[in-house]
C-alpha cells in the first residue's frame, strides 16, 4: 500500500529524476503529494520533470542541477538542500549509467564516473541525509539496485559489481538505521524500458515486443509500495525474479563456458 503525504513525512529526494526509473519515482510521490526534490546534471528535462510535476499534482518541487559523478557531488547536495531550507524525509538513490564490454577495454574516466555515481555518491548521501533522518527518527531510503547483484557476467563487470555494492549497503544500512524508525529497502529491477540501455536497439526492440522488460512506471510503482511495507528488498516483476534466482544458482563454470563463446564479445 502506497503511503500519502502527511504530517512530518512530506518531501522527498530523487537523483536521476529526469528520466526512467527516476522521473517515474518522482511522478509517482508527486501525485501522493509528496513536495519533490530532483536531482540530476541534465537542465533542460529535469525542469521539465519537476514542472509536470508541479502542474499534474499541485505540489512543490525543487530542481537542484549537479553531477552526480563528482567526488564532492554529495557535500555539494547536502548543502545545497540544507541551504534552501528543505528537510528530506525520503531519500531515493536512483541515478545511474551503464556501459558494456570488457573490464580492461574500458574507457578509465568513464569507469570511474560509473563507480563514483553508483557507489561514492550514494553511499555518501546515505550517510548525510541518514544523520539527518536518524535524529529525527523518522523516514525512508530507497536505493536502486538491479538483479545483477546477484550473478557477476562478463561484459558488465563494472555495472553488475558496482550493483552488488549497492545490495549490500543498503542491507547494512537497513540494520543500522532500523533501531532508529527510519526504512531502508532495495529495489532491483530487472530489464526496464529507460534510456539506460537506449530504447531503438535490435535487442530492445526484441524485449519490447515479447514483453520481456517491465515499463519505468511498474518498477517505481513496486519499489514504493515495498518501500512503505517496510520491506528489505523488491525485485519486481516474476520474470525479474526467475532470472536472479537462475542467476544466483548458476555455476561459474557455466558462466566460463558463456564467455568463451560469446559472440558480443571478444575472442
Amino acid at each position: 500500500m502506497l503511503h500519502r503525504a502527511q504530517g512530518a513525512l512530506h518531501v522527498a529526494l530523487v537523483t536521476g529524476a529526469c528520466s526512467g526509473i527516476g522521473r517515474a519515482l518522482a511522478r509517482r510521490l508527486g501525485s501522493l503529494g509528496y513536495d519533490v526534490v530532483l536531482v540530476s546534471n541534465r537542465r533542460a528535462p529535469l525542469h521539465e520533470a519537476g514542472a509536470e510535476i508541479e502542474r499534474e499534482h499541485g505540489v512543490r518541487t525543487w530542481s537542484l542541477e549537479c553531477d552526480l559523478a563528482r567526488p564532492d557531488a554529495a557535500q555539494a547536495l547536502h548543502s545545497s538542500v540544507r541551504d534552501h531550507g528543505i528537510q528530506v524525509d525520503i531519500l531515493v538513490n536512483n541515478a545511474g549509467v551503464f556501459f558494456f564490454g570488457e573490464i580492461v577495454d574500458a574507457d578509465p574516466a568513464r569507469a570511474a564516473a560509473l563507480l563514483q555515481l553508483h557507489v561514492g555518491t550514494p553511499s555518501l548521501l546515505c550517510t548525510l541525509f541518514g544523520r539527518d533522518l536518524r535524529e529525527r527518527r523518522r523516514g525512508h531510503v530507497l536505493i536502486i539496485s538491479s538483479i545483477s547483484a546477484w550473478r557477476d557476467f562478463p561484459g558488465i563487470g563494472y555495472y553488475g559489481s558496482s550493483k552488488k555494492y549497492l545490495r549490500g549497503f543498503a542491507c547494512a544500512l537497513r540494520s543500522e538505521l532500523g533501531v532508529y524508525g527510519v526504512g531502508v529497502t532495495c529495489l532491483a529491477p530487472g530489464p526496464t524500458l529507460t534510456g539506460l540501455y537506449g530504447q531503438e536497439g535490435a535487442a530492445v526492440r526484441w524485449a519490447r515486443r515479447l514483453g520481456v522488460m517491465m515499463s519505468a512506471e511498474e518498477v517505481a510503482q513496486a519499489g514504493l509500495e515495498a518501500m512503505f511495507a517496510g520491506e528489505a528488498e523488491c525485485v519486481p516483476g516474476r520474470l525479474a525474479r526467475v532470472l536472479a534466482a537462475v542467476g544466483a544458482a548458476m555455476p561459474q563454470a557455466s558462466i566460463d563456458v558463456l564467455r568463451r563463446h560469446a559472440p558480443w564479445l571478444r575472442r
